[in-house]
């Protein structure tokens, strides 16, 4: 297989976690014989340092020619008191626009050697913690008109609005049923039908289809009872699909609950342009240029882009197996450390990495 990857190094570790994770796919494609060719572009602080613009024409362009992109991580303080209409995080936004990526897909999945670090009583997660939250990306009442703050009756009032259409919906169902055939097979749609019109459309256009996955069990949960669920008893869920909203809060919960965001990694997809690829963790720009920044996320990041833009299975199996691997062989960064474990600095975690490829 021959494939054409857009790299977004970005800023702070962007950079430094980007060039190991490279290092990695470069052995996955030497070992599977692939060929994975790699155009460099700018977005966020660099490139507004070097262009004047968050998200340069360029760049855009170039990720739409693109067969999947790859992001590090975007802004750092030196940035934090320019115009905010030209911040670093508006080429995150901007190109998730221009590529039309309304679908985000954040795994959270606790390494039984990291155990250590969950949040959950040990009792709770014995049986693991390995969800994925699909969440809709680009509507509902974040971007839903009419918007915006007015005085009405000499008080002022603030209001959104919370809309979907019934192709949004539709969209953003296939893909978590997709994702589900590739994991257990099991979808848990989040919602609040028995509050909300629009819920109770969500709902039915899920249930439409679902018809076309009978391999897949589906189930449903409102949004309150989602989080308490969360937090009670993980192991339950597989793939859990939701609003914007919705998403925003669950996925963050999900996601804190492993209590290791260097570990988590991040898909945004859509249907006309490839999907991007990006750690969830940030910059950290307190540790860049220093080897401390944990690559194993950007790692993971590129395994989710070989299974779900490339339907490399084994390939994206033999990643994440490396990564417990070494994770098992008690090799850690900084952040996960613990004691009696092995610290590695960023290059050699990915070391051990490589040699269990």
């Amino acid at each position: 297989m021959k494939k054409h990857l857009c790299i977004m190094a970005g800023d702070g570790i962007g950079p430094e976690i980007m060039s190991q994770g490279l290092r990695v796919l470069d052995k996955i494609a030497e070992k599977f014989g692939h060929e994975f060719t790699k155009e460099e572009v700018l977005i966020g602080g660099i490139a507004i340092d070097k262009t004047g613009s968050p998200l340069p024409d360029a760049t855009v362009e170039a990720c739409k020619k693109a067969d999947a992109v790859l992001l590090g991580a975007v802004g750092g303080p030196q940035w934090d008191t320019i115009d905010p209409a030209i911040r670093p995080e508006k080429g995150l936004l901007g190109i998730r626009k221009a590529l039309g990526l309304f679908a985000n897909l954040r795994p959270a999945r606790l390494f039984p050697e990291l155990a250590g670090a969950c949040l959950l009583r040990p009792d709770i997660v014995k049986d693991g913690l390995d969800l994925m939250v699909v969440r809709e990306l680009t509507g509902g009442i974040y971007f839903g008109k009419p918007a915006g703050v007015e005085v009405r009756d000499g008080k002022r009032v603030g209001y959104n609005t919370m809309i979907y259409n019934e192709d949004e919906v539709r969209r953003i169902a296939h893909i978590a049923f997709k994702a589900a055939m590739k994991r257990k097979k099991k979808v848990c749609s989040v919602d609040k039908a028995n509050v909300l019109d629009v819920s109770r459309l969500w709902r039915e256009i899920i249930l439409e289809v679902a018809k076309e996955y009978p391999e897949v069990e589906l189930s449903h949960l409102y949004v309150d009872n989602a989080a308490m669920q969360l937090v009670r008893d993980p192991s339950q869920f597989d793939v859990i699909v939701t609003s914007n909203l919705f998403g925003d809060i669950l996925s963050d919960e999900a996601s804190v609950i492993t209590g290791s965001i260097g570990m988590l990694a991040s898909a945004s997809l859509g249907n006309e342009y490839a999907g991007l690829y990006e750690p969830i963790h940030g910059s950290a720009p307190d540790i860049a240029g220093q080897g401390k920044a944990n690559p194993l996320a950007t790692i993971l990041s590129i395994a989710m882009m070989l299974l779900h833009e490339f339907d490399l299975e084994k390939e994206a199996l033999c990643i994440e197996n490396a990564v417990r691997k070494t994770l098992q062989d008690g090799y850690r960064t900084g952040d996960i450390m613990e004691e009696g474990k092995i610290l590695c600095n960023t290059t050699e975690i990915t070391d051990r990495v490589i040699e269990r490829l």
